[in-house]
């Protein structure tokens, strides 16, 4: 069995799933997802773990294209956290070739599509070229607006609590910010996603139930879906599933409905 006959046999999303889910309530002005079981997903198919780290990179694109035709404004994808580096040398040169190979192919038919491309984490443990790359993407996609799209790598929920800290602290210090003007909406606005909505839908592949130090100031009252499929099987589809799924649900935010 070959990746690429499993990713080309799954179902795509369709005009007419659109037209249901679109039908049935408002759409979630941002989806965030956990991408995980690569690894899995290919030990299940007796194949390499490199095998499972490129399925899943394909399934990227997919997923971006299905929510601009869904109507989905913000999407943000869980890449590579703080915590990846801990995995095996090897396994980390495999991601960042993967990260070099996704900007250099994918961006083409991402800025056609008229996505634009963020980087959000700290880059700066990547090597000089995914640094200028990761550059290159920005600029090219910066006057995109029918989706954004921010990849999460090297980023951590805690990393970008402390990182919006501190950049409230140094307003405070130069003067330009007063301590009693502190509130939410101005620390909010220091995280990496403080320019765009809060997530309204988490989506984890992969069959664990946690959020794994993503996100941690934005998802407080995201609805959270966790499915058993690993990322590569999680495909346009699926996602339109995951959508409805979103569009029954009652939103309280602590209220009555």
């Amino acid at each position: 069995m070959t990746t690429d006959s499993t990713q080309n046999s799954q179902p795509s999303l369709t005009s007419d799933d659109s037209e249901a889910i679109i039908a049935a309530s408002e759409l979630p002005q941002h989806i965030a997802i956990i991408m995980d079981g690569n690894h899995r997903w290919a030990k299940k198919r007796h194949l390499p773990g490199a095998a499972g780290h490129r399925a899943g990179a394909k399934r990227l694109r997919e997923i971006a294209e299905a929510c601009a035709d869904l109507g989905v404004k913000n999407l943000t994808l869980f890449a590579f956290s703080t915590e990846n580096w801990q995995r095996p040398s090897r396994e980390v040169s495999l991601l960042m070739d993967l990260m070099r190979h996704v900007m250099q192919n994918d961006l083409q038919e991402l800025n056609r599509r008229e996505v634009r491309l963020r980087i959000i984490g700290d880059r700066g443990r990547f090597a000089d070229d995914i640094k200028a790359q990761m550059a290159e993407c920005e600029a090219l996609t910066k006057d995109n607006t029918r989706l954004n799209l921010s990849v999460a790598v090297n980023f951590g929920g805690r990393w970008d609590i402390v990182e919006a800290a501190r950049a409230v602290a140094a307003q405070v210090a130069a003067g330009t910010l007063q301590l009693d003007d502190i509130d939410e909406e101005c620390f909010a606005a220091q995280t990496a996603l403080g320019h765009i909505p809060n997530p309204d839908l988490l989506i984890r592949t992969g069959g664990d139930h946690r959020i794994s130090n993503f996100l941690l100031w934005d998802l407080a009252y995201a609805e959270l879906i966790f499915t058993e499929d690993y990322w590569p099987d999680f495909n346009a589809r699926k996602l339109a599933e995951a959508v409805a799924e979103y569009a029954s649900r009652i939103r309280r935010f602590g209220g009555r409905s």
